[in-house]
């Protein structure tokens, strides 16, 4: 077997960390991936290998990036976040006061914080959509405006997988005037110098690695930890997610537009700087973009989603993708295996992104397996 090179650093206190990297490409699967690690803002691990494409001939690059898939959601969390710290708008606000078109067909008392927490009602967009649909800003927003919701807003929580950018994002719009994907980089990205896009530009695709179809597990057990099933729990409602996995997602389509919910591109370092803005208090590096009470109001506890406890967007679950029991935290992960992970009580910032997907829906076992390894080792050091 080919010798595994990996590249980048890992303070050797974490060398579990390095094991656990290595052990995914030799043992579950990897063809390429990225992890980082932060702790109070400073880069401890920051790792990557393998290959950009399924041929193994392009080698995944320092500044390879990827599609991430869900574990861009953090990314709207924080722009929200920073609009309401700003006091333009409140959590409780209701949507109309901003989209007055959508208080259609009993949507009239749905508040910002329904969208965020998966509560809203409309986790499916009510007929079957195509993947050039879903790249059509307007229209999807057309069809969103003119759907009666599934439930009464904020009793319930479903995964609102592809629908919630979009909500969130034409509320970050009607502020702003400007798309989400330009207000994240312009408000967080920029600032802090991080290589995170929602809606990519052509002059980046050399550096964008293939997303690369999971293997044939039908009964696969990753899948244990899924937010939601695929299957339409809702009698007589439609879903109508288009397929949006590879090769669509390997499309100049789905990369050149904004689908929030799941379109973002970055790697590890990119996305473990963000979450250790989160992990301290909005600060990091000299640079503020949220002050402490508005990481607060972030984290407020909103309602359950199956075992998932979630704030105003992320989850608050210390121990669902390998966290400390009794840390706070604010997480989220994506389609296929990625991680976005903030831990607040150590001051930590993690992520893991790959190109080999898998049957899981939030995050999965080998960005777990990286954040175990990461805690038993900073465990070691504290004792």
């Amino acid at each position: 077997m080919e010798k595994m090179i990996i590249n980048g650093f890992c303070d050797e206190k974490f060398g579990l960390v390095f094991e656990e990297f290595e052990r995914n490409f030799t043992e579950r699967e990897d063809v390429g991936a990225s992890f980082c690690a932060t702790i109070e803002g400073e880069v401890v691990i920051d790792l990557w290998g393998g290959y950009r494409d399924k041929a193994r001939s392009k080698p995944w690059e320092q500044d390879t990036i990827v599609n991430v898939f869900s574990s861009t959601k953090p990314f709207y969390f924080l722009a929200i976040a920073i609009l309401a710290d700003q006091g333009r708008l409140n959590y409780h606000d209701k949507v109309i006061k901003y989209w007055p078109e959508y208080g259609q067909k009993g949507k009239q008392d749905t508040e910002i914080r329904h969208f965020l927490s998966h509560s809203a009602g409309l986790p499916g967009f009510g007929k079957q959509l195509s993947l050039e649909d879903i790249c059509d800003w307007d229209l999807v927003i057309s069809i969103l405006e003119e759907q009666e919701p599934w439930w009464e807003p904020g009793a319930m929580a479903h995964y609102h997988a592809l629908t919630q950018g979009f909500l969130v994002g034409e509320i970050i719009k009607r502020v702003t005037d400007q798309s989400l994907g330009t207000f994240v980089q312009k408000a967080i990205t920029e600032p802090l110098k991080t290589d995170f896009h929602i809606g990519l530009s052509r002059d980046v695709f050399p550096r964008v690695a293939t997303t690369l179809l999971p293997p044939p597990h039908p009964n696969n057990s990753e899948n244990k930890k899924s937010i939601s099933k695929r299957s339409n729990p809702f009698e007589g409602r439609v879903e109508g997610h288009p397929t949006c996995m590879p090769a669509e997602t390997n499309s100049d389509l789905w990369r050149l537009a904004e689908v929030p919910g799941g379109n973002g591109h970055g790697n590890a370092r990119s996305i473990a700087r963000v979450a250790s803005l989160i992990a301290n208090a909005g600060k990091v590096d000299g640079i503020t973009l949220l002050s402490e009470d508005g990481i607060k109001h972030m984290l407020e506890p909103q309602i359950m989603m199956g075992d998932v406890e979630l704030g105003m967007g992320p989850g608050l679950n210390s121990e669902r993708w390998g966290g400390p029991k009794g840390a706070k935290v604010s997480w989220w992960g994506g389609h296929g295996g990625s991680t976005n992970f903030a831990d607040l009580s150590n001051r930590v910032g993690l992520s893991f992104v790959m190109n080999q997907m898998n049957y899981d829906i939030v995050g999965g076992p080998r960005g777990e397996s990286l954040h175990r390894g990461f805690y038993k080792s900073l465990d070691f050091q504290k004792n």
